[in-house]
């Protein structure tokens, strides 16, 4: 296990991979190698190629998986791109979605509403745009959307008209100048769920992580091999609906409009969904590592 972030349904993970078969498998998200770890230490047959916006994480896990050099690449970049190049076929491939226990921890990359936690919110550490930049430049209705459709957040127009008359006293900087706008919102109601959905809603928005995953999932599916599995732990409804809409339709044999009476689509399923209910981490396991509590687990196999 790695101080740098404790990974979540390790053993599930491994299990629906069944790397004993050997191959190549994509960690998309290898925070601090810790699901990759537990697939190289299954079988000598299995290499892993992973992949990570923060180049910490990629530090990190190079350091703690320096045994198995061999078996074990890294390239610091966004998984969808990785998965939009990537030539060879794939065993399988497994997305860890969400931000790292390090990056929740460390205050300085801004993803946690503590007091005195810069507005910044990227993956990567550097490059592209801040919540900071966000929060002062987008127009209201720019950040209505985000807040309603990446926060579900009830209130949206509201509070992006707040943060407009917030940002022309003085730019937002830090956590407690977001704070400080939803208390005057939400008054003695304001509960830790509704700073998260705002923080998550900016956090989406500065990394694009909707936009990734959406490219990444064809894109998987497409590069594993016959029979190869692809799994996804999702950490809020958003990401796991469009998860759970992806592998549903790949599991049917026909797509076409109901309203249409002869089939004109592809007539055959691209492969199987795996779990037929969400898969949950158990009591344990969320006691001695209580961030994994919302995890939400799905697989899907290739056809043969």
């Amino acid at each position: 296990m790695s101080v740098y972030h404790e990974p979540v349904l390790v053993s599930e993970v491994v299990g629906f991979l069944e790397p004993g078969r050997g191959g190549l498998f994509l960690d998309g998200t290898l925070g601090g190698g810790g699901h990759t770890a537990a697939i190289l230490a299954a079988t000598p047959r299995a290499r892993v190629l992973g992949v990570d916006r923060d180049p910490a994480a990629i530090r990190e896990a190079e350091r703690r998986l320096a045994v198995y050099e061999d078996r074990f690449e890294t390239v610091e970049a966004d998984f969808a791109d990785v998965a939009d190049r990537l030539g060879a076929a794939l065993a399988g491939a497994v997305l860890d979605l969400g931000v790292s226990s390090h990056q929740i921890d460390e205050v300085a990359r801004g993803f946690s509403f503590r007091p005195g936690s810069p507005l910044d919110m990227r993956m990567s550490g550097r490059g592209g745009v801040t919540a900071a930049e966000i929060l002062n430049t987008y127009a209201e209705a720019d950040l209505a959307r985000l807040l309603r459709e990446f926060g579900e957040e009830r209130r949206s127009w509201p509070l992006a008209r707040r943060i407009a008359a917030r940002r022309r006293e003085s730019p937002f900087e830090v956590s407690e100048d977001l704070v400080s706008v939803l208390e005057d919102l939400y008054g003695h109601r304001l509960s830790v769920q509704d700073k998260a959905r705002v923080f998550q809603a900016l956090r989406i928005e500065v990394n694009r992580e909707l936009d990734s995953l959406g490219r990444a999932l064809p894109a998987l599916r497409d590069r594993l091999e016959p029979g190869g599995v692809l799994v996804v732990i999702s950490y809020h409804s958003l990401e796991d609906r469009r998860v759970k809409n992806a592998f549903r339709e790949w599991s049917r044999e026909c797509v076409c409009p109901p309203e249409l009476p002869v089939c004109h689509c592809r007539g055959v399923a691209l492969g199987e969904t795996l779990t037929r209910k969400v898969v949950r981490p158990t009591a344990e396991e969320v006691a001695s590592n209580p961030r994994s509590r919302s995890a939400r687990l799905r697989a899907w196999r290739k056809a043969s």
